[in-house]
């Protein structure tokens, strides 16, 4: 990939994570110099189409073992809720507030910061955060209705 590339994808990425705790529209463009440019308006000269993001859920066919889902764990039934993220994502923070706001128990590795955590992530193939596990499925980002179809399922 070019580096103009990279700078088009890292903005869509700041845009989403930005965006994405408002949950407004985002808007791609090209303008006249053949510039890909992502937004949460759209722009003031020319035509925009709205870019809909979606959820990316499955299950996966290896995952980091946690204490509640080994074989022969006798600890409470609950689900195990396990959380892939980065300090300076506001997703990640959304979420963090919708389990602590709900009484849901996780467990949180920091990809940047801590060692298992960049170790997992990079088994787990991310590709971005957060990347939550509950038991063995496993949602790539975060919205309130996703996770509890996740959570409850």
């Amino acid at each position: 990939m070019t580096n103009k590339t990279h700078t088009t994808l890292l903005i869509f990425f700041i845009l989403l994570t930005i965006s994405g705790s408002s949950f407004g529209q985002i808007y791609k463009w090209v303008d006249e110099a053949g510039e890909t440019h992502f937004s949460n308006s759209p722009p003031t000269r020319g035509k925009a189409e709205i870019v809909k993001p979606k959820i990316n859920t499955y299950t996966s066919r290896k995952l980091p073992d946690s204490d509640n889902t080994k074989p022969g764990n006798k600890k409470s039934p609950r689900k195990s809720v396990i959380m892939y993220s980065a300090v300076w994502c506001g997703i990640c923070k959304n979420a963090k507030r919708y389990f602590n706001q709900n009484g849901i128990a996780f467990k949180e590795y920091d990809i940047e910061t801590s060692a298992k955590g960049r170790r997992d992530y990079k088994k787990l193939r991310g590709r971005g955060v957060p990347i939550i596990l509950v038991g063995k499925k496993r949602i790539n980002g975060f919205t309130p209705k996703s996770f509890k179809a996740l959570y409850d399922g």
